[in-house]
């Protein structure tokens, strides 16, 4: 098979998969769970493109490998933290905007299928990474991307992490938290998603994949411009009146060191 049947085959999984957790979500009258299966999906799109793509068994593994810690920290982490909290707000005002009775069914195309057709998309490089080079084992480029990966999960991982300490102080309520990982971006967790994808870009390159990595950019385009940073900006600036010293103070996706500024 070449690149782009493996790749539409992918996407019938996808279809199938949310079709699946779209009828759960029914049943049960919660589509948060979409959310916590985004990590999931790309490991079982991993696996897929693992057992049939011609490419280096270690890199292979190793993107396998990658996706998968990734995968299975977020959606962990977001089992975790939304546990016991219901459907998430944002499904609530949908269902409350379309109705009980419509919106069972709109669900599907507005939620789950176009997740699962962006999971799609973006899970390019990790087939790139596992389809070409089967000649031309890891290599510099490679650990480039291992370093990428390394330092995107750290960022992610250690910006939830703090987050979640900081919320469970009940003295921190209305706060902005501007330390640990804060303290350098104001977004240390969207950064880091970012960087675990640029990661796997460019291992997508090491073995000779550049088309593919158009997945990456995506990926960084909805962080920074649709459902990640721009959106909570907008909530965050309306809620939190410290935000606006926070927002003066801190770089807004890449670290670097806080500025100085003077207060009114």
């Amino acid at each position: 098979m070449n690149f782009m049947n493996i790749y539409l085959q992918g996407l019938g999984i996808a279809m199938i998969l949310m079709t699946l957790l779209w009828i759960v979500s029914v049943i049960i009258k919660n589509v948060s769970i979409v959310d916590l299966f985004w990590g999931t999906g790309f490991i079982i799109l991993s696996v897929f493109y693992f057992i049939v793509s011609p490419g280096n068994e270690y890199r292979k593994i190793l993107i396998l490998i990658l996706v998968s810690i990734w995968g299975l920290r977020l959606s962990i982490y977001l089992a975790w933290r939304n546990s016991g909290k219901g459907e998430d707000f944002r499904y609530r005002e949908f269902r409350r905007k379309y109705g009980e009775k419509r919106y069972w069914w709109i669900s599907f195309f507005q939620v789950f299928l176009l997740q699962g057709v962006l999971m799609w998309l973006i899970s390019a490089p990790l087939l790139g990474a596992q389809f070409f080079g089967a000649e031309r084992g890891p290599g510099p480029i490679d650990l480039a991307g291992i370093l990428f990966w390394i330092t995107g999960i750290v960022f992610e991982a250690g910006g939830d992490y703090q987050l979640a300490a900081f919320k469970a102080d009940p003295s921190n309520k209305g706060r902005v938290l501007d330390s640990g990982f804060w303290r350098y971006t104001r977004h240390p967790n969207y950064f880091g998603d970012s960087s675990v994808w640029w990661g796997f870009g460019i291992i997508c390159l090491a073995a000779g994949g550049l088309l593919p990595v158009l997945g990456s950019v995506l990926m960084t385009v909805i962080i920074i411009k649709l459902s990640g940073v721009a959106m909570l900006e907008k909530t965050l600036n309306e809620t939190k009146p410290e935000y606006h010293n926070y927002i003066k103070n801190t770089s807004a996706f890449f670290p670097w060191p806080p500025r100085k500024f003077k207060k009114m």
